[in-house]
């Protein structure tokens, strides 16, 4: 059997019960459906941290953030880690990367910690030795994703790319999106920067939800039709190149992401009317205490709704956002037919493996709450994963093993028959696609630290959660609760059983499990040269 061909779709803050294939059922993805009707998904499929750039990291290496070093946004991921896609591009694929990548910083905003003065001190070290390793992210290598540089004729991809060696770059979401597509948009549709953003956007007096607005850019120009775009026109060339080279093809849409803002008939194609909300929205149990300070920042006007920080809506903001990311999801899933068409019509199906999976997810009303922040309620941290093999088609199998983002580097490389490098931490899930794992994970690690003040605790968050077959444990660092919730009694986490008695044994497995999962993502890298 040939070396199969590998396409990768990611979605941005895209929770797994938004798909028709996961149980919803409002949204309408019939391609992706479809996919997941033909091929395999798992039910319960967990980011290694619920932050785009860290587990963004985490796809690229099958290493946790802990370890590869990318603990929160606003850290480059290091030009020296060894990721999948460089692994097969030595063993002869071509690679490539349509879309949002986030391995580096996108803004060039300085960071709020540890503040302008942390270094400050007369007798703070040299500027190169202020950090535990030499300084790394201060070369042009590291600002290729930065949005301002974009804007300058000059700015391009230094390639390869963390392994891609041909890459299309999106920055940024919804129509707020630059970099390689603002260029391209720009050349296309003159008046592009008079037509997106807040300022730019079309009345629409019936919303009020935050950070959303009527994009003026038509649909034909917006970030998704170009990823699309993008992925179908490297097939395209791939096919009619000579050689048969197989590819690892990665497209990566910017949405679901905020702001809200599906261009043309994507906007008013859900009725905020017809949205359901989630259970837990009209949950009458106490939250804890994060998630009570901030109900009351929205109680009393306080709440900061403009940023990419968590804030608590009321029932008519989420019925809107809803409404608005299920039109962004409706138009990506129409962009992936697209793509799928493409492969069929180029003669590609046959030997192309589908994957499809997102980022992290988003509250989207948990709990009242929206976007995302260090709180691990399942609707952020559990995403989708479909896999389809055309030489395995598996025919709507799914699994209920605890797997997740870290697992889909080795999973790509077994299936390649490629071995994975030393330091992965992820496994390969064919196994368990082909319904024969004969050790399912027992608990799964999922890692956060904010780079903020938020929530109303004293310092930046620093959390560690470990999600068994029944349980959900979260620890904070600095405070003395925690979460414990029973899934399978209490799917909606509404019930925190920190402090219930009758859950103090199982307090004390979780904690145990906690410390042994902290232990099966330590360091392995790099092997010894000598024994001394």
């Amino acid at each position: 059997m040939s070396a199969p061909n590998i396409l990768l779709i990611i979605t941005d803050q895209h929770r797994a019960d938004h798909l028709g294939a996961y149980g919803n059922r409002t949204v309408r993805t019939p391609h992706i459906d479809r996919l997941a009707a033909r091929g395999w998904a798992a039910d319960r499929f967990y980011v290694s941290t619920p932050i785009c750039m860290p587990n963004r990291s985490t796809l690229m290496t099958g290493r946790t953030p802990s370890v590869h070093g990318v603990r929160h946004n606003g850290i480059p991921l290091s030009l020296d880690v060894t990721t999948f896609p460089e692994v097969l591009r030595a063993h002869g694929y071509r690679t490539a990367l349509h879309g949002k990548s986030h391995l580096q910083n996108m803004t060039g905003i300085p960071p709020t910690f540890p503040g302008p003065d942390a270094q400050a001190s007369p007798a703070s070290p040299p500027f190169e030795l202020r950090e535990a390793r030499h300084r790394i992210h201060d070369e042009d290598r590291y600002e290729q994703e930065n949005s301002k540089l974009w804007l300058d004729p000059k700015h391009h991809m230094q390639l390869p790319f963390y392994g891609f060696e041909d890459v299309s770059l999106c920055t940024n979401h919804g129509d707020q999106v630059d970099a390689e597509y603002g260029r391209w948009l720009r050349a296309n549709l003159p008046d592009a920067e008079q037509l997106r953003g807040a300022k730019g956007a079309a009345p629409a007096p019936d919303f009020i939800a935050p950070q959303a607005w009527r994009t003026r850019i038509p649909e034909e120009f917006y970030p998704t039709t170009y990823v699309a775009d993008q992925t179908i026109g490297w097939l395209e060339r791939h096919a009619s190149a000579a050689g048969d080279r197989p590819f690892f093809v990665q497209c990566s849409f910017p949405d679901p992401h905020h702001p809200f803002t599906p261009p043309g008939h994507y906007w008013s194609m859900y009725d905020p009317a017809d949205i359901e909300l989630p259970p837990s929205f009209s949950s009458d149990a106490p939250p804890p205490p994060h998630v009570a300070f901030l109900r009351g920042e929205r109680d009393n006007g306080t709440a900061d709704t403009g940023t990419q920080a968590v804030y608590a809506v009321n029932e008519r903001q989420t019925r809107e956002s809803t409404a608005l990311t299920y039109g962004m999801i409706t138009m990506i899933d129409d962009a992936i037919g697209r793509v799928l068409a493409s492969l069929d019509q180029l003669g590609l199906a046959e030997n192309t493996i589908v994957i499809f999976t997102s980022d992290h997810g988003d509250f989207m009303g948990d709990h009242q709450l929206m976007l995302k922040g260090a709180i691990h309620y399942q609707g952020l941290v559990r995403v989708p994963f479909i896999w389809f093999d055309p030489h395995d088609p598996a025919g709507g199998r799914r699994s209920s093993d605890l797997l997740g983002t870290i697992d889909i580097a080795s999973t790509v490389l077994d299936r390649a028959g490629l071995g994975g490098f030393n330091g992965m931490q992820g496994r390969s899930m064919l196994p368990a696609i082909a319904n024969a794992d004969p050790q399912p994970r027992a608990r799964f690690l999922i890692e956060e630290e904010s780079s903020r003040l938020q929530m109303g605790f004293a310092e930046r968050i620093r959390l560690r959660t470990v999600v068994t077959d029944r349980y959900r444990l979260s620890t904070y660092a600095g405070v003395p609760w925690g979460e414990l919730y029973d899934l399978r009694e209490d799917p909606d986490e509404d019930i925190n059983r920190w402090n219930d008695p009758a859950y103090g044994g199982v307090q004390m497995e979780l904690l145990f499990d906690l410390a042994q999962a902290a232990l099966d993502v330590s360091e392995t890298s790099p092997h010894p040269t000598y024994r001394a």
